[in-house]
């Protein structure tokens, strides 16, 4: 069984319609009936299940609705806000941190303290914005460079654990994420979500004996 988070929309949306051909999948969102529409298109085994990923009884309600653990948990819930920092909103700059920041270190919290000691795969999706810096992205960038510090921290932590922690960077795809995120942009040439779930899960790929733990998804 496979959990993707944010999968409401965008690369979750698409990721849960490649895994639910295979595997069974529980999605997760915040939008119960963004969710609800996201899971009736799928196929196979899925359970659905609101959550507030900053929250975190609604975080351990989400893994206690699972049957057993999953062998992979994918994380794309997040958010975007742009702009100049003097002209950034005190409450959409909170807000950001909250929906990238927090909602990574809850998750990723619950699911060391219950599989640590599992062969589980954790994938911690952010963004090419966690690798460089960028102009009228401040915050955007700093919550993005925080999940990655959580990431590299927790799996200094797991050596020597069966379960591993995969860091995901991909680059600009055209999802309903710019249309929230008071950015305007042509994304003619940005990966389609599709795309990117496509390559993603074929990275995801191991061995016995290996996989690979950075992932970045550029587009051309």
């Amino acid at each position: 069984m496979i959990l993707i988070t944010g999968a409401s929309s965008g690369l979750g949306a698409a990721l849960a319609k490649i895994y639910s051909q295979e595997m069974p999948v529980c999605i997760s969102g915040r939008n119960p009936q963004r969710l609800n529409a996201v899971a009736a298109t799928l196929d196979g085994e899925v359970n659905s299940h609101s959550c507030d990923l900053t929250d975190e009884q609604s975080v351990v309600s989400l893994f206690d609705s699972l049957a057993h653990a999953p062998s992979v948990i994918i994380h794309c819930a997040g958010s975007g806000y742009f702009g100049p920092i003097e002209q950034q909103s005190p409450s959409a700059i909170k807000d950001l941190l909250d929906n990238n920041v927090t909602s990574a270190i809850m998750l990723l919290r619950e699911a060391v303290k219950r599989y640590k000691n599992k062969p589980v795969t954790v994938v911690m999706v952010m963004s090419t914005a966690a690798q460089i810096a960028k102009a009228e992205e401040s915050t955007y960038c700093a919550s993005k460079w925080a999940v990655r510090g959580l990431v590299e921290s927790v799996r200094l932590e797991l050596k020597g654990q069966p379960m591993k922690l995969i860091a995901v960077y991909p680059g600009g795809m055209a999802t309903p994420f710019w249309n929230t995120s008071g950015k305007s942009l042509n994304t003619d040439s940005f990966m389609s979500a599709e795309e990117a779930a496509t390559m993603l899960k074929q990275a995801l790929s191991a061995t016995e004996h290996g996989y690979v733990s950075d992932i970045t998804i550029n587009r051309s």
